[in-house]
């Protein structure tokens, strides 16, 4: 009978039970894995329960509270002498930023609880159909100050350039993301809707915000290491072509001269520019105190929206700016250390992280 060599070691009764302990073991570890997986599906209006949410996460969250709430604060004080003169209600726009707030806040627990597969998914539909509303804007959109970028439905206005910029960013991270395996004829298609689009938010005119799309889309081929000959020729053409809007657009070059010397027509082209000047510069170090700002009583337009920084910094002078931007600044500063991942990407958004933060359980 041959001996047991050192390949053929022969089992030992204790070598079975250490076995058995093992698998029973590991047989609880799934168990108990499984019933905390089980305990952080979607309850309620949050994708996972609120303690197992990152310290970042929350963080975040408190942080964009934190900016709703000032923003009303904000708002009341440049918004009541405008509302009380032109809507007889000096809480008007209140009311109606508040309802906004609710909507927004609606859109963002749905947009936690929905699976990035599933946005993906949507990019392209929605991109489709922003891209009709855009022009329809064109048909029977709402002319403002010389640009129809509005369209009336009912008592709702809404902008379609506003709706449409997400799925752009969703459909673009699809094209771009798998640019190396997707046909010649996907690329030319998609190439061209985004052309179309752009073109058609600049026929508005909305010089701004059709740059901003083309940069935003530039920025995402950069990130997916797109050949960089295709990126310099598609920076050319934008250039190219924002250039021939400013010159065959006279509002838009007229913006372009006043934005370079607004004092040469301080009462014409220039005037909206110079009041936001003299609004930040009355405000000083410290500012003048909430509520007491005197551009905004018939002097600085669009107070409301466009210019609602120069009352703040007129209110709250040099330091209260500031801090605003910091705080604007954190926003964007802010990465999970619970997604390492997303925290060594450069292209990594707030968004991105909030959204993956939110879903991904750690210990409370």
């Amino acid at each position: 009978m041959p001996r047991p060599t050192a390949q053929s070691k022969v089992p030992r009764s204790g070598d079975f039970a250490e076995s058995r302990s093992r698998d029973n073991q590991f047989s609880l570890a799934n168990a108990t894995s499984g019933a905390a997986l089980g305990a952080t599906q979607p309850q309620g209006l949050l994708p996972l329960p609120w303690p197992f949410w990152s310290a970042e996460a929350r963080l975040l969250v408190g942080l964009i509270a934190l900016w709703s709430v000032l923003g009303l604060f904000v708002l009341s004080s440049a918004s009541w002498w405008v509302a009380a003169q032109e809507m007889g209600d000096a809480a008007y726009y209140i009311k109606r930023q508040s309802l906004w707030l609710l909507a927004s806040w609606g859109l963002f627990l749905l947009a936690l609880r929905t699976s990035m597969r599933r946005w993906l998914t949507l990019g392209a539909q929605g991109l489709l159909l922003g891209t009709l509303l855009v022009a329809a804007t064109l048909v029977v959109g709402s002319t403002v100050n010389g640009a129809s970028r509005w369209l009336v439905i009912g008592p709702i206005q809404l902008q379609p350039t506003e709706l449409v910029k997400p799925f752009l960013v969703l459909q673009g991270a699809v094209l771009f993301a798998h640019w190396q395996r997707i046909a010649l004829d996907q690329k030319l298609l998609w190439l061209s809707i985004f052309s179309g689009l752009i073109l058609l938010v600049l026929k508005q005119p909305n010089l701004s915000t059709a740059a901003l799309m083309g940069l935003l889309l530039w920025l995402m081929a950069l990130a997916a290491a797109l050949p960089m000959l295709l990126l310099l020729g598609a920076a050319a053409s934008g250039a190219l072509l924002g250039g021939a809007s400013i010159m065959l657009n006279t509002y838009q070059r007229l913006r372009v001269v006043s934005f370079l010397d607004p004092w040469k027509d301080a009462q014409g082209n220039g005037y909206q520019l110079v009041q936001s000047l003299l609004a930040i510069g009355s405000g000083g170090a410290l500012g003048s105190g909430f509520g007491l700002s005197t551009q905004k009583l018939d002097y600085l337009p669009i107070q409301t929206t466009d210019f609602i920084f120069a009352v703040f910094a007129e209110e709250f002078g040099f330091l209260g700016s500031l801090m605003l931007l910091l705080f604007s600044r954190s926003l964007c500063l802010c990465r999970p250390q619970s997604c390492p991942r997303l925290q060594q990407s450069p292209t990594t958004t707030c968004g991105d992280w909030l959204y993956h933060a939110s879903r991904r359980p750690v210990d409370p």
